[in-house]
């Protein structure tokens, strides 16, 4: 019987049946990093992302560009968390911090990764994740201290007391710092929530990737839905409505940016909003914690209690 010689097909064909082209770089299925609103991850109403890109030129991401209606659905979230979140047992809340230190520390490879790819160095990386850890531990600690430290008796001629005692602003919105990109947010954040207050955020539009990553540690600690809401985006696109919004109580900024602080001021006047800027502040250094931070967002409550007048000794003190 003759032999038959069968010659191999010089076509190659890809997993998809289509043939494939040598020579050409597979394509990147890049991940696309959700906002953080009312504890769920959502796309952008806008519909909208952009692409980051490092200094080599790679692109990070596709990241959403949120716009005015997701800061809106941000605010209306904070707002129905205040009030539980605002009455816990500052026990409660230092607890919910600590397991956030918790879930970071045992992500810290995934941080220190995200980072070098945003530029940091492995070295400076791995410093910001240890002290982003040891951040949130810090203000964990704060949460059952401060009132004793910003709390008075007030001396008064009269028969009754007189007390000054801190309560939370209420919903906070907060502009990040944009070289920070996670050290510095957990540095505004975690003041802000540590004293009552509820919060928006608004990542690093260079750096965005940590302040995601952060949102997904966040939602296994415990943490009720709406004490923090994490938005992306363009800075000059949604600024002035952190500052315009009637149900925001108090801003955050942390850039040294002149005309944009004079905005700012302006647009917190619509309702008297308390304006905060930090914009020296370096915060891989002891400047970076403070309990005054805590205080910063604080309102002070006076409150007035008649007492009885024993003999004829008067009830001034």
């Amino acid at each position: 019987m003759e032999k038959t010689t069968v010659k191999k097909s010089s076509l190659s064909v890809s997993e998809n049946g289509l043939e494939r082209k040598k020579g050409k770089k597979r394509l990147e299925v890049l991940k696309t990093y959700k906002i953080y609103i009312n504890g769920q991850f959502l796309r952008t109403e806008s519909g909208r992302y952009y692409q980051p890109v490092n200094a080599a030129g790679e692109k990070l991401a596709n990241v959403c560009l949120c716009s005015r209606k997701d800061f809106r659905d941000a605010v209306v979230a904070a707002r129905s968390a205040f009030g539980g979140w605002s009455s816990r047992p500052a026990l409660n809340r230092g607890q919910i911090l600590y397991r956030m230190a918790e879930m970071l520390e045992g992500r810290k490879a995934q941080f220190v990764e995200e980072l070098q790819r945003q530029d940091v160095s492995k070295t400076k990386a791995e410093k910001e994740v240890l002290l982003t850890v040891d951040r949130l531990i810090y203000y964990a600690g704060w949460c059952d201290k401060y009132q004793q430290i910003f709390s008075t008796v007030n001396p008064v001629s009269g028969s009754y007391f007189n007390f000054s005692v801190p309560e939370p602003t209420g919903v906070v919105s907060i502009i990040a710092p944009q070289d920070y990109p996670l050290l510095g947010l957990v540095s505004v954040m975690a003041p802000a929530i540590a004293g009552g207050n509820t919060c928006i955020l608004l990542a690093s539009e260079k750096k965005p990737l940590c302040a995601i990553t952060l949102a997904e540690t966040l939602h296994a600690s415990d943490l009720p839905p709406g004490v923090v809401n994490i938005l992306t985006g363009k800075l000059s696109e949604l600024i002035k409505w952190f500052a315009e919004h009637m149900d925001v109580n108090a801003t955050v900024f942390c850039e040294n940016d002149v005309e944009t602080q004079k905005m700012l001021k302006e647009k917190s006047a619509l309702n008297v909003k308390r304006m905060i800027f930090y914009d020296n502040i370096k915060w891989e250094t002891e400047q970076g914690q403070s309990p005054y931070f805590i205080f910063d967002l604080q309102e002070t409550k006076t409150t007035w209690h008649p007492i009885e007048n024993i003999g004829f000794g008067g009830g001034a003190y």
